[in-house]
């Protein structure tokens, strides 16, 4: 980070850019920033939804990211597990470590952030400073009607699998911004970073898909490696015909179809969702895509047994990579 660095202490810092995110949010908060916890009403008869990431500057955005972009990711990685629950986000709060209290740094970060909470009616009420390595950490807290959010678990053999949206745009947008791809159709190159930056929670789609689809969750770390904990976790196996996967006009135009098929498959980021439905439910759910100008491939189906089997063109397919580990 660089800039005016502001002769702030942590509590000027955040009545300065954080104290009124709560404007314009949804109703609830009794309490919000500036005491030590935050107060806030459940609307009558609906379960606590509750989610929480942490992005670490060199590990989760490149160190030169922009502001603006950090602030969005921050939130819209949150959003997208709530999106996967077909849960109503309403309030979140946010751990903010950074080297210096830069001003020009803060205001960009926080219009990131707040931008994006308030197009999906979320209040920011609460959370903590210090100084450290650029590390951001936001809990966000939604709500669904008892027993109708959507789970991992309830795929069932039979059912269709399908993901939202096109994969693999973040992969290369990545790739764009930290040099390792070079590309000379500016239009494209801009689309893909676009999709990196500002990723875009799919939260309508996920509360329209309560009751219709069967099993669901985002794409952070990439299909192959999130599929098969769906897989797991509903206790079936998964075929998917990679020739199928959702390829944007950007993607294709900037490298292979065997590089864009990989970054589809394995490099993470799109916070798309990765939805099981029975074949029955299938016109709705695609009805309700359509509804929001959402694409939705239809990729494979889930078959008794266990794990995923990848084929290409009818033969037997091997992935190239995992899938993103923090750990790996």
């Amino acid at each position: 980070m660089s800039g005016d660095h502001l002769p702030l202490g942590e509590f000027d810092l955040i009545d300065r850019y954080f104290s009124g995110a709560v404007a314009n949010a949804r109703s609830g908060v009794i309490l919000g920033v500036g005491d030590d916890a935050a107060l806030m009403r459940l609307p009558p008869n609906t379960d606590l939804v509750a989610a929480v990431d942490t992005l670490v500057a060199g590990r989760h955005f490149p160190l030169d990211c922009e502001p603006r972009s950090i602030g969005h990711r921050a939130l819209a990685v949150n959003l997208s597990d709530m999106a996967a629950m077909g849960a109503t986000p309403a309030w979140a709060t946010l751990a903010l470590t950074l080297p210096s209290a830069d001003a020009a740094w803060l205001e960009r970060f926080s219009l990131g952030l707040l931008h994006l909470a308030q197009a999906h009616g979320v209040a920011l009420v609460g959370g903590d400073t210090t100084a450290g390595p650029l590390t951001i950490s936001v809990q966000i807290l939604g709500h669904v009607t008892p027993g109708t959010a959507l789970r991992r678990s309830g795929a069932a053999a039979g059912d269709l699998l399908a993901v939202t949206g096109d994969l693999g745009d973040a992969g290369a947008g990545l790739a764009l911004r930290t040099g390792r791809l070079l590309a000379d159709d500016r239009a494209a190159a801009a689309a893909v970073l676009e999709r990196f930056d500002y990723p875009t929670p799919r939260v309508s789609f996920g509360i329209q898909a309560r009751g219709v689809a069967s099993a669901a969750m985002d794409l952070s770390d990439g299909l192959v490696g999130d599929l098969a904990k769906l897989a797991r976790a509903s206790g079936v196996a998964a075929q998917v015909e990679v020739e199928r996967l959702p390829l944007s006009a950007a993607l294709q135009s900037l490298v292979s179809t065997s590089q864009a098929r990989e970054w589809a498959l394995a490099a993470g980021d799109d916070y798309e969702l990765l939805l099981a439905v029975a074949p029955r439910k299938w016109d709705e759910l695609e009805a309700a895509a359509r509804g929001l100008d959402l694409k939705l491939t239809a990729i494979g189906e889930l078959r008794p047994g266990n794990g995923v089997q990848w084929s290409l063109g009818g033969e037997s397919f091997v992935p190239a990579a995992p899938g993103y580990d923090h750990f790996r």
